[in-house]
């Protein structure tokens, strides 16, 4: 019989929706439950591309022995993590101060009072490899709350008291200097792993705000360990070389073998960190992989309704990878003979397999046309395959639509058009900005979720900042004003529910919430830039296009507030660090002027889009300046930009040549 996670939306929770476990969802109902029965909480929190929560899933929560211990002694409720990344975030701080790491699925244990007093990560039912055992362990816990809950209850509220004392920010009184950042470069340069790239030991994930930063801030040297990072996640099998797109990240220390799930807020982002790079070298390769993973999106993850959805899984048909790897032989059926074994000596394709099974992933470890196949053949052949390929069972796809992560999207999508000039991104871009308002902006209150044409949860401070960014992202893509107005009422909204105006900073949700047992002020950046990461960048970069001021303090409390944090853990907050390079850069605004339909004036634009680096800022007119062409000589209607450093205004060009020249 199905339990009450059938009514669920989620597509995590509607996994577990007919476990033998009497699960509750996350809400009253189940918290009124503990309180009036007096027993302790089993939290359980995943997200539906997670390979571990499947395994966990199948293995202890259909286990009969399992439900019946859970059900008679524990309040059972399931958490998706992307919903409630609130309660996310504050348990797993939780978890890892218990047990000194983390993951998931996440299990812990509450009181009543929503105070934790045990978790953990992964339990198979029983102990195995040294991991416990699901069974005794919930033996254990139930009677410990037996016979001595006043000793659990005294644990669960010590660790609470830590839990804040760790949480609390304490402002500096200064917005931090530049040094901060040398020294996050620094830290970087000791970590960086010169042969194969990235910033540490395995499992490897993709350093996207690493990269960013070197490339905004690094000397020349620096540059090249952001490349050379860049690099090998493109060549190694993380990246998906026939449908776009990367993996979560590396298990091993080469980007060869991937954890298969494919997320939406690590391809939005790299995405853009791909498009920077191309800006900074115009290398041609990191246009394609930009390319590439937009295309990704478009095609495997959009939702016809212009919003994008979570993640592709990790399993099919119960297997993990199982979609992507191939071996020599399915390889050659899908191309042929002669060029299947072209393209298994091009992209790694082996009989001994790299995967198992005598699998392997595709990858192609600094290999290119030398090994036979011209750049035409490549293309032709991964399409292909790519075609072969999708008449496997694919992976399951979360098909929620999460504001924050499209904010994100939204923000590659701009940046894809300015960059590459192909319109279908800046199509795109427009419909995903006209779904999120459409759909999630409610009575001046923007949601979080929407699946299945309904819209639910109140947005969190990441979700409003990210989307702020993404709608300044998309004014600079295509100046329609209308996205920029709506980005202003975005942010007046976060700083009436979110701003601590005294100590400055936001926290990650609004006041008075009865289910946290406190508020956090979210400033460490982890595969997501942190709720304060992005809303010091989207009001720092709002400010300037609108000349508020109250916006440009609102970005300097984030530093200000952060700034003890920055100076003692540099590396933790590359994010921030990032924001903090735009307030220290000098503003740079390029505004064109002429008909805005002519060619050169979509020329004047197209350069300045190439040559936009982060830390910059553009705006664009097609009226606002033709005084200043009849002052200074220039037939009406001439193109032309005007780069302007702070107030000072340089002289007016009129060819791409002389822009690029200024831009520099």
């Amino acid at each position: 019989m199905p339990n009450r996670l059938s009514e669920s939306l989620s597509p995590y929770l509607l996994q577990h929706a007919h476990n033998p476990v009497d699960w509750f969802p996350w809400g009253e109902e189940a918290l009124a439950r503990a309180r009036a029965e007096q027993k302790p909480i089993f939290l359980s929190i995943g997200y539906s591309a997670c390979h571990w929560c499947h395994v966990m899933e199948r293995e202890s929560f259909e286990n009969p022995a399992v439900a019946e211990l859970l059900n008679a002694h524990f309040v059972s409720i399931k958490v998706d993590r992307e919903e409630r990344p609130d309660l996310d975030d504050l348990y797993m701080d939780a978890v890892q101060t218990l047990t000194g790491r983390g993951g998931w699925p996440m299990s812990v244990w509450l009181t009543p009072e929503l105070e934790p007093f045990y978790g953990g990560t992964y339990f198979p039912p029983e102990s195995r490899g040294g991991m416990p055992g699901f069974i005794p362990l919930l033996t254990r816990i139930a009677e410990a709350w037996r016979e001595d809950r006043t000793g659990v209850l005294t644990q669960a509220r010590s660790l609470a008291e830590e839990l804040q004392r760790q949480a609390t920010v304490e402002a500096g009184a200064h917005r931090p200097d530049g040094e901060v950042i040398e020294a996050a470069l620094a830290q970087l340069r000791q970590g960086f792993d010169a042969r194969w790239g990235g910033f540490g030991p395995a499992p490897k994930f993709p350093q996207h705000m690493a990269v960013e930063l070197i490339l905004a801030r690094g000397t020349a040297a620096d540059q090249v360990m952001a490349l050379r990072t860049l690099d090998a996640m493109w060549e190694g099998g993380m990246y998906d070389h026939l449908g776009g797109g990367f993996a979560r990240y590396s298990v091993d220390g080469q980007w060869l073998v991937p954890h298969f799930e494919k997320m939406l807020y690590d391809n939005a982002q790299l995405a853009a960190c791909y498009l920077t790079a191309f800006q900074a070298t115009g290398e041609a390769r990191y246009a394609q992989v930009a390319r590439e993973t937009l295309d990704y999106l478009l095609r495997d993850l959009r939702d016809p309704s212009g919003g994008f959805h979570s993640s592709e899984d990790a399993d099919s048909e119960g297997e993990e990878g199982k979609f992507y790897a191939f071996t020599p032989a399915e390889v050659r059926e899908a191309l042929g003979p002669e060029n299947g074994a072209r393209f298994c000596v091009a992209y790694g394709i082996t009989e001994a397999g790299t995967f198992g099974h005598g699998q392997s992933v595709v990858h192609r470890f600094s290999r290119g046309p030398a090994d036979g196949l011209s750049e035409d053949e490549d293309k032709a052949l991964r399409e292909q395959l790519r075609l072969w390929r999708d008449r496997r069972v694919r992976p399951g796809k979360d098909d929620k639509i999460l504001a924050s992560w499209n904010g994100l999207t939204l923000s590659a999508l701009a940046r894809g058009f300015q960059v590459l000039g192909d319109p279908r991104y800046l199509e795109a871009a427009q419909a995903c900005a006209a779904f999120l308002r459409r759909e999630l902006w409610r009575e001046g209150r923007l949601l979080r979720v929407w699946r299945q044409g309904r819209a639910h949860t109140p947005g969190f401070l990441e979700d409003g900042a990210a989307v702020v960014e993404g709608l300044v992202d998309l004014y600079e893509a295509g100046f329609d004003p209308a996205w920029l107005r709506w980005a202003e009422a975005l942010a007046e909204e976060l700083l009436a529910r979110f701003q601590d105006p005294a100590e400055g900073g936001f926290f990650s949700t609004e006041e008075g919430q009865a289910d946290l047992i406190f508020r956090q002020k979210p400033g460490f950046d982890n595969a997501v830039p942190s709720g304060n990461t992005l809303a010091a960048r989207a009001f720092l970069r709002l400010s300037r296009h609108l000349q508020r001021e109250d916006f440009r303090l609102a970005a300097e409390g984030v530093l200000r507030c952060f700034g003890p944090w920055l100076a003692r853990a540099p590396r933790a907050f590359l994010g921030l660090l990032g924001a903090l390079d735009l307030a220290l850069r000098e503003a740079l605004e390029v505004a064109v002027s002429g008909d805005p339909a002519s060619d050169s004036v979509q020329a004047l634009l197209a350069e300045v889009h190439r040559r936009h680096l982060p830390g910059r800022v553009i705006s664009a007119s097609s009226d606002q300046l033709l005084p200043l062409h009849e002052d200074r000589g220039f037939p009406e209607g001439t193109a032309l930009a005007f780069v302007c450093r702070g107030q000072t205004c340089a002289v007016p060009v009129t060819t791409p040549l002389e822009l690029a020249t200024l831009l520099r």
